[in-house]
């Protein structure tokens, strides 16, 4: 490919296209078909209905309770599942890091993989709906330059959702610097041909990451395009032993 046509899909997203469909064609097997009203039926509805009833009448549940709508939310995340493969993958091992309410581990429990998730532990609402769905969690704050607590294995896939703990909309928001350490960090729980896919969240100004960020991305062999950094199978162990 000469150089132009290289220049030519950073800039289009044919990069990030052309990774997510070199991940897919590696671990591609006939999909398992689960529709989000097998998903709802899944879950113990003598148990959720109640705690849905409860978080809607706590003011300060107030902006929170959203998650409690399960055709929309079990909808978007078997829709992320599927998108990140996880329909069609042999079994994996999945840390989820910001795991929320837990419907994306939930789901993908259901393809077969092995499920752990990391997030604060500040909203009593999402305790309760983890614990319901059977989705173990570690709790603890995300924050700059601190290490992830220990975690009890390495993953094959480690993906985070709609991402905050980055300084999200602050002055604080993270840097090459803040973002180096956090994925030279993950590297200690990923296997060597481990994945890992960040989605992130529109800043004020519309963006998800300056064009130093971006290019730091991709210097470590991730597929960048809009809100998604995707790192394919190896890459970013490869990249943190040459020193990246």
């Amino acid at each position: 490919m000469r150089f132009s046509q290289k220049l030519d899909k950073l800039t289009t997203g044919a990069a990030y296209t052309s990774a997510l469909r070199h991940v897919r064609s590696a671990i591609r097997r006939p999909g398992r078909a689960l529709s989000v009203e097998e998903i709802i039926n899944s879950i113990d509805q003598t148990r959720f209905e109640p705690l849905r009833r409860r978080y809607h009448a706590v003011t300060d549940a107030v902006g929170w309770s959203k998650y409690l709508d399960l055709n929309e939310w079990v909808a978007i995340h078997l829709n992320r599942a599927r998108h990140l493969g996880l329909d069609s993958s042999p079994t994996m091992d999945i840390l989820d890091i910001g795991c929320g309410a837990g419907y994306f581990l939930y789901i993908a429990k259901k393809f077969g993989h092995g499920i752990l998730g990391v997030d604060m532990d500040l909203l009593p609402m999402f305790g309760e709906l983890t614990k319901l769905l059977g989705v173990p969690r570690v709790t603890t704050r995300i924050e700059a330059f601190q290490p992830l607590p220990h975690l009890p294995r390495q993953f094959d896939f480690i993906t985070a959702h709609r991402i905050c703990f980055n300084g999200h909309k602050s002055k604080n928001l993270w840097g090459v610097a803040e973002w180096k350490f956090f994925l030279d960090d993950l590297t200690h729980y990923l296997k060597p041909d481990g994945r890992v896919d960040l989605q992130l969240n529109p800043e004020r100004d519309g963006s998800f990451y300056s064009p130093e960020l971006k290019t730091y991305f991709e210097s470590r062999g991730a597929a960048v395009y809009n809100d998604e950094v995707l790192f394919p199978s190896g890459v970013l162990n490869r990249a943190s032993k040459s020193g990246r």
